[in-house]
């Protein structure tokens, strides 16, 4: 286990990801390095990188955290109750970044690596992550691509990965409680070790630098898509179905405020203007209809 390969490889990773937003939009992400000091629960130190009202980006974030606790919280242990009070050091390159341009879709990535150190055993290690693609206008081609992208990151650790970190993806990005999709999906996994260290490590990098490849080509195709305010308010109430995932449902967000992160670095992911409106739905026939019945719906892009 070489926890210092795993941070060098994610500062990299930041910062490669990082400079090419940063060249797409044309403004300066802000850098905010912060650390947390010894003697409490949560020790650590992290990069927290950030844009807002850019050209491109309307919000956006990319962090790095690497902290160290006393205490896995529940969020963690809940597939693996036997760790629970064992102590754990985490670190990982999260991403979630928000475009002005209805047409150009939201994206999330996270990479990242779990130690659970249980008091007289062996360290447990796992890994983490994926990508995800939320389009308000989806497109066939760009949902093809970036499932491509996917499918070739995962090709070289195992023709069967692709097929269960898809559905694993489609399983986990959905809104229970309003029983659709968050987005179109892409793959996701965790506690994933069953490779060995080096090997689920690789796949790991594999992931990682599959990011701007397969979400930078989409970006180019349409950020120059003229649109009005419909699609601008359109954008905003599929904004909220966003928000509502990742403060009920996700992981990485429960995680973070559940261990005592830090809060502004963890809710970078939210969106900057989101709009709810009473049992709202999209016209029959219109192209906001048809994001909800063609593509928000669980489907093979590759076939």
């Amino acid at each position: 286990m070489d926890i210092g390969a795993v941070r060098a490889y994610l500062l990299g990773l930041q910062q490669r990801i990082v400079e090419a937003m940063q060249a797409l939009d044309g403004r300066a992400f802000l850098v905010d390095a912060w650390t947390r000091p010894p003697g409490g629960p949560l020790t650590g130190d992290g990069k927290t990188q950030v844009i807002e009202d850019g050209a491109l980006l309307e919000r956006g974030g990319c962090n790095f955290s690497h902290v160290k606790g006393t205490t896995l919280p529940p969020s963690a242990t809940q597939h693996r109750p036997e760790l629970a009070g064992a102590a754990f050091e985490a670190l990982g390159v999260s991403l979630v970044f928000h475009p002005r341009n209805p047409y150009v879709p939201t994206v999330h990535m996270n990479v990242r690596m779990f130690a659970a150190l249980p008091a007289g055993g062996e360290p447990v290690v796992w890994f983490g992550g994926g990508m995800d693609l939320t389009p308000c206008y989806g497109f066939d081609g760009d949902a093809r691509h970036f499932h491509r992208a996917c499918r070739d990151a995962l090709a070289p650790f195992g023709d069967e990965l692709h097929p269960r970190f898809k559905k694993w993806c489609d399983d986990y990005f959905f809104l229970k409680h309003r029983n659709e999709p968050r987005g179109i999906g892409g793959i996701f996994f965790d506690d994933f070790n069953e490779l060995g260290f080096e090997r689920s490590f690789a796949m790991l990098r594999s992931v990682g630098d599959a990011f701007l490849p397969a979400y930078v080509p989409i970006v180019e195709r349409r950020r120059n898509m003229a649109y009005r305010e419909r699609e601008r308010d359109f954008q905003a109430w599929r904004r909220g179905r966003y928000v509502e995932f990742n403060l009920v449902f996700d992981r990485g967000t429960l995680f973070g405020l559940q261990s005592g992160g830090r809060t502004e670095s963890i809710l970078m992911s939210m969106p900057p203007l989101v709009k709810w409106r009473y049992d709202w739905r999209p016209e029959p026939g219109s192209p906001e209809a048809l994001l909800m019945s063609h593509f928000l719906v669980p489907r093979d892009w590759l076939a």
